[in-house]
């Protein structure tokens, strides 16, 4: 189950410096977890889970396999791009395809780094992108709802349902907000997701700071928060100086170079488990003497669908899942111990699994 990131911002505001620092990363991580280069600006990380190693120290696990998110470098954004301006067409075709926005924004000042508006202004620059993106929205449901005027006068049930949606995000971004903020019903939700409005991504602000603010950001990015804050978004400070400086580093180098900062760890680590949140993921276990592995699930997942994630035959042939909890894994000192002081359960296909659960599947064949 994949799930995708996208890097967008400003020209020179830091974006590149920041995923340039997370390919280094990624390709300096162990061996058994190559850094996949799927076009020239996609790349896959380790989401870092320190509960991953103590579960493969205890079983004896010879391989560790962590989960993963893809980061895909969106190219830079001006105004006008929802027209086509600069790579405006591409930009927003990229951004059709992931499932959320970590939205770096500039909040440093260096006179030899060109803003190219004149001025360090963050939640402007914020505003610039969610405006081009909701001018693009705008623009498709206009076309969307002219489109099915013919099946409304047919009285298609589908047609109708779409452009009672696509009316409602309409009156929400003519209002001048995003269309996240659409209130939908349950049983609308899997016609929502198929619109595919560039707004209804949740977005991640990526606060760049200078490497002396680092720790405890600046005013700019007090801003950002207050801004990400009244938005019910998320925000991170992370200077791309310094990430850039540390993925170069060997481990215990780096964890030197961060202590000097005053850090007490890596800023990209944070970026990458801010996204995990940010879309409502979690993780599940399953450990062997061959491995011990991470897999992502979105946050109520049942248990068949949890096995589907590994194989398609482990959710068709589902039988029950033997669930043992992270902390009576690890407080027991392995599987057997934790059968034996009766803390594994036996799971149906009702269960949902729960972040950290360490799973065994059974299914027929």
């Amino acid at each position: 189950m994949g799930f995708k990131m996208g890097i967008v911002g400003l020209p020179n505001v830091g974006k590149s410096t920041l995923f340039n620092a997370l390919t280094r990363t990624a390709a300096a991580q162990a061996a058994n977890f190559p850094f996949c280069t799927i076009e020239p600006n996609v790349g896959e990380v380790a989401v870092p889970d320190p509960r991953l190693d103590k579960l493969a120290a205890i079983a004896g696990s010879k391989q560790i396999i962590p989960t993963r998110m893809t980061f895909v470098d969106i190219a830079g954004l001006v105004k006008g791009a929802s027209k086509g301006e600069g790579l405006g067409n591409q930009f927003l075709a990229n951004i059709r395809e992931v499932d959320a926005i970590a939205h770096v924004l500039r909040c440093f000042e260096d006179g030899d780094v060109t803003h190219v508006e004149g001025r360090v202004d963050p939640v402007a620059d914020a505003d610039t992108i969610e405006t081009e993106l909701m001018l693009a929205d705008l623009e498709s449901i206009e076309k969307r709802r002219a489109n099915l005027v013919r099946k409304l006068k047919g009285s298609d049930k589908e047609a109708q349902q779409q452009d009672r949606l696509l009316a409602a995000a309409q009156e929400v971004l003519e209002s001048g907000r995003p269309a996240r903020l659409v209130e939908v019903a349950e049983e609308d939700q899997r016609a929502w997701k198929t619109l595919q409005l560039l707004t209804t991504k949740p977005v991640l602000y990526v606060c760049n700071v200078g490497e002396a603010e680092a720790a405890e950001g600046n005013e700019h990015s007090a801003r950002v928060a207050e801004m990400a804050a009244a938005q019910g978004n998320a925000h991170v400070i992370i200077s791309a100086q310094i990430e850039e400086e540390i993925s170069q580093l060997d481990d215990d180098e780096a964890q030197m170079f961060l202590e000097e900062m005053g850090l007490q760890e890596a800023g990209l680590d944070r970026l990458i488990r801010a996204g995990y949140d940010l879309l409502h993921l979690e993780t599940y276990f399953t450990v062997g003497p061959k491995e011990a592995r991470a897999w992502t699930i979105r946050t109520g997942t049942s248990a068949p669908r949890a096995a589907g994630v590994i194989h398609g035959d482990f959710e068709k042939g589902f039988i029950r899942a033997e669930t043992i909890a992270y902390d009576d894994f690890v407080t027991l000192g392995g599987e057997q111990a934790a059968k034996e002081a009766g803390k594994m359960r036996a799971e149906g296909k009702g269960y949902i699994v729960k972040d950290g659960d360490v799973l065994h599947f059974l299914f027929n064949t």
